[in-house]
């Protein structure tokens, strides 16, 4: 007779809450690694439209998109609530080039999608000017547990 395992996992214990508080409240802009994770960002849509887009650049553009969209869910009125559709709109233009990408071979954008792309980049940038980290972490969080949960659209169905 095996025993169930539980569920349980206690939370790790801070050492310095002040400090922890304070690093929230920073903005990710003051951050050395935002700068860092912009190139990273743009640098994939460069990839891409330029004929060089691979799984790692897929990731990366998959990963701002869905960032952006957890930004505009969590907080509507300071981050682009009301831009939800463009952003919709933008992940959808990745969906299908991610989709058509697979079939040929190469991962290359049309000239609309391309359009839509650059505005969804265009407002994970503004977003990531404004917010702070801990809202930043909160973002990841439900990204992370939206995958966990399987409620998210995929490339390759199955």
């Amino acid at each position: 007779m095996t025993r169930k395992r539980s569920k349980y996992k206690p939370k790790a214990v801070l050492t310095d809450p002040m400090t922890w508080v304070k690093k929230g409240m920073e903005r990710v802009a003051e951050n050395e690694q935002a700068v860092v994770l912009k190139l990273r960002n743009h640098d994939a849509l460069v990839e891409v439209t330029q004929g060089r887009g691979d799984r790692r650049v897929m990731d990366v553009l998959i990963a701002a998109m869905n960032l952006a969209e957890a930004f505009a869910t969590l907080y509507p009125g300071k981050m682009g609530g009301h831009l939800m559709d463009d952003i919709r709109i933008a992940q959808d233009a990745l969906l299908d080039m991610g989709r058509r990408g697979l079939i040929r071979g190469s991962f290359l954008f049309t000239g609309q999608e391309l359009q839509a792309i650059n505005i969804g980049m265009e407002i994970h940038d503004l977003q990531m000017e404004v917010c702070t980290i801990a809202e930043l972490e909160k973002a990841l969080d439900l990204v992370a547990e939206a995958i966990r949960q399987r409620r998210v659209r995929r490339i390759v169905n199955g």
